[in-house]
């Protein structure tokens, strides 16, 4: 018989699509509560392809990707999601809708994963009615997009900035074995 054991620890992150308007720093300072000092920040990054969020966020947004100090277990990641959607209420306009859409996540060694509300052929139900999504494997020194990674994820400074987290990652849990 095959005994189980712990999993590795992995890097927390989110991805953040914002108005011009919301203070980053105070979103940030809110989920640093959660998931300890912001170690990386990615460029901040007009929001361009698609138009999903404006009905509600208005036009003209950004987006930028944080990873976190707290290296976490993998089964957070449906708590991470209820947490990011507490933070994003307390961020509303005057008509309700958001300032700031949180996408929490995490970076392990061999992939990304995103957590979402929404059910989809390729996502898993993890709980808590939250779903988790491989987004990128990490193969052949790089991570790679899979057929549904969306294509911000995809930009070149969106993978350097995962490139970073990773080594960042990678560097941590080498000092802790």
């Amino acid at each position: 018989m095959v005994k189980t054991k712990p999993p590795q620890k992995v890097l927390a992150m989110t991805g953040l699509i914002f108005v011009h308007n919301i203070r980053v720093d105070d979103v940030l300072n809110a989920l640093k509560k959660d998931f300890g000092e912001v170690l990386l920040k990615s460029e901040v990054l007009p929001f361009i392809h698609t138009t999903y969020y404006n009905k509600e966020m208005g036009d003209d947004l950004l987006r930028q990707w944080c990873a976190f100090d707290n290296l976490v277990v993998p089964d957070v990641l449906a708590d991470m999601k209820h947490r990011t959607n507490e933070i994003e209420e307390s961020f509303l306009n005057n008509n309700g809708g958001r300032k700031v859409n949180i996408d929490p996540g995490f970076i392990t060694l061999s992939n990304l994963i995103l957590a979402s509300t929404k059910d989809f052929s390729h996502r898993i139900y993890i709980g808590k009615g939250i779903y988790a999504e491989v987004t990128f494997i990490y193969k052949n020194k790089a991570f790679v997009p899979l057929e549904w990674t969306y294509p911000d994820h995809q930009e070149p400074k969106a993978l350097e900035f995962f490139q970073k987290a990773r080594e960042i990652l990678k560097n941590r849990l080498s000092k802790s074995l």
